[in-house]
């Protein structure tokens, strides 16, 4: 579902979002399917696609809407900045910074935020480790650059802060670390999931994974082993 189309958006008169129809559509229906699976309640979660690269533009879910409800007007284009491009309606959501540094210094084509009680449960329980690690499933190969099951992830984990800038430094310089880069997703402790992939169907796969296996390691940890 990439779609990086040529012209730059002008949205003087709002029509511009008309270019970015499959998009917004694969947006609607990731939301739905997330609110479905309990992973995106109410007005949780953000969502977003790389639409141009040159200058950089997203399109990403506005703030305040629920994700599973959402419309083809609840979107704003936003700038390799994180700022509303001038014409667009709503607010970006005060994580935007965060689906920036992940299109610039991970090469992310959508990038992909969820609120489940396993994921917010788990960056808590992990949080003083700093990370959660998970080995030997089948499911990993679903990840991208894994092919063998016969591996372990870690998914790091930031503690939560109203300093998103700062945040987004700080996940910007893990991402770009030359010795152990920052792969595959992230938690924010008590907040959710981040993840991302070249296109909107391969973050969505990465959710799907990730959600999986944190669920795994609730269960486990549930039943004492």
């Amino acid at each position: 579902m990439s779609d990086l189309p040529n012209k730059r958006p002008t949205l003087a008169d709002g029509t511009a979002f008309a270019d970015y129809t499959s998009s917004i559509q694969g947006l609607i229906e990731t939301g739905k399917d997330f609110h479905r699976r309990g992973w995106s309640l109410g007005t949780s979660s953000n969502y977003s696609v790389v639409v141009d690269r040159d200058p950089t533009r997203l399109l990403l879910t506005g703030s305040g809407y629920d994700k599973g409800r959402l419309q083809a007007d609840h979107f704003v284009l936003i700038d390799g900045e994180g700022e509303a491009l001038p014409g667009s309606k709503n607010k970006p959501s005060a994580e935007t910074l965060l689906h920036v540094v992940l299109a610039r210094s991970a090469g992310a084509g959508s990038i992909l935020h969820t609120h489940s009680v396993q994921g917010t449960v788990l960056s808590e329980a992990f949080l003083p480790e700093g990370k959660l690690v998970i080995s030997g499933y089948e499911m990993l190969k679903g990840l991208q650059g894994i092919t063998t099951h016969d591996c372990s992830v870690e998914i790091e984990i930031f503690p939560n802060t109203q300093d998103i800038a700062a945040l987004a430094k700080d996940v910007e310089a893990r991402l770009t670390d030359p010795i152990k880069p920052l792969k595959h997703g992230f938690l924010i402790a008590g907040h959710g999931l981040y993840t991302w992939g070249a296109d909107l169907a391969s973050a969505r796969r990465h959710i799907e994974v990730l959600e999986f296996l944190f669920k795994i390691v609730t269960q486990k940890r549930l039943l004492n082993f």
